[in-house]
């Protein structure tokens, strides 16, 4: 059993050293690396609840929210109102943010609270699917960076392999071969991606409380396009609506792309033990208490994937415990810088994109 090598000439995390710590722990070996992990974290109270922290949070995310709204009716029909749009991207994205953690039940230890908060943030305020985020994510989350069963990097405009790249299709193989040099650029189409895919999902009847979930959606998109074409003239509100959902797409773009792109994949029967599975196939990124607000906690992207219901206030000193442990057991742990991180992630795209340029050549 090994981890993909794709990743081989990605800067900080070698191959080499991901097949020799990845391969071959047993079942037995795997528990008993985590469950002392484990005790070590759960004896330092990290997984205790963030009553008052996930208090603040929530108000004032809802009510800068609000504030954002107020401004955008105040302004009427103005240019200005661009500078609102941008501002309302960030909310949009802190949004999701705050919908992420509900979903790990990292806010409340009630399933039905969770799942309330989490529509209310998602459906209501920002358009996007609690229901479908929610399965795809906790695919991910099974098998972080698997290319069968991670949806997150399963082929479809963007390729993660070069085995991917070697059979890709129809937009996946037109792009793939600058799929590094078009990345930033696609994700402007990321927030209206997720809103498509929302509707999209209602029609699975495995969605649970599909009406209520439907209903959301539409009340959402009937009074956020209402309130554009009621206050602003039909120019201004195309723009508007443009500025604010690519730039939203390209901050949630921006905040989830540094965690696993890059990173070792793995393919068919691989499967090292949980520990191994999540910290290899994870990068974190260093930063100050800024870095923590814009990237919700997800910089500390082994950890989440470690312990995915510890609140994100204890995921800083969390980083403490996990690194020194893997240097303990002789896990390699990967963290950079954020620019770093997305150079990484761009050179692993344009590597895996070879295939397709020689093709091109060929032809």
């Amino acid at each position: 059993m090994t981890i993909s090598t794709d990743t081989s000439v990605t800067a900080g995390a070698p191959a080499a050293r991901a097949r020799t710590s990845g391969a071959g722990a047993s079942g037995s070996e795997a528990g008993s690396d985590f469950a002392r992990l484990s005790r070590r974290i759960t004896e330092a109270g990290l997984l205790e609840r963030c009553t008052g922290h996930y208090r603040a949070r929530l108000g004032l995310v809802i009510a800068l929210l609000a504030a954002g709204w107020g401004a955008f009716l105040a302004l009427g029909d103005s240019w200005w109102q661009l500078a609102v749009a941008a501002f309302l991207a960030l909310m949009f994205g802190q949004m999701a943010l705050v919908s992420h953690d509900l979903a790990h039940r990292q806010v409340f230890r009630s399933a039905r609270r969770s799942e309330t908060w989490g529509r209310l943030f998602g459906n209501l305020g920002i358009g996007m699917s609690y229901g479908w985020w929610m399965n795809k994510h906790t695919r991910h989350h099974a098998n972080p960076n698997h290319e069968e069963l991670d949806p997150d990097v399963s082929p479809d405009i963007l390729v993660w392999s070069t085995e991917q790249a070697r059979s890709s299709r129809g937009l996946a193989r037109l792009i793939g071969g600058h799929q590094a040099l078009l990345f930033f650029p696609l994700l402007t189409l990321e927030g209206f991606n997720l809103h498509v895919a929302s509707v999209r999902a209602l029609r699975s009847p495995s969605m649970k409380k599909r009406l209520l979930e439907g209903a959301l959606l539409i009340l959402h998109i009937a009074a956020y396009v209402s309130v554009l074409f009621l206050v602003l003239s039909p120019g201004k509100a195309l723009a508007f609506l443009a500025v604010h959902q690519c730039l939203f797409g390209v901050y949630l773009g921006c905040t989830f792309a540094p965690n696993h792109k890059g990173m070792p994949t793995l393919s068919g029967d691989e499967r090292p033990d949980f520990l191994r599975r999540q910290v290899l196939t994870s990068r974190n990124v260093r930063g100050g208490r800024l870095t923590d607000v814009l990237l919700g906690g997800l910089n500390y992207q082994i950890e989440h994937h470690l312990f995915p219901s510890m609140p994100t206030p204890h995921l800083r000193r969390a980083q403490v415990v996990v690194r020194a442990y893997c240097a303990e057991i002789g896990v390699p742990y990967h963290e950079t810088g954020l620019i770093q991180s997305y150079r990484e992630a761009l050179a692993h795209m344009h590597r895996v994109g070879e295939p397709i340029r020689r093709q091109r050549k060929a032809v």
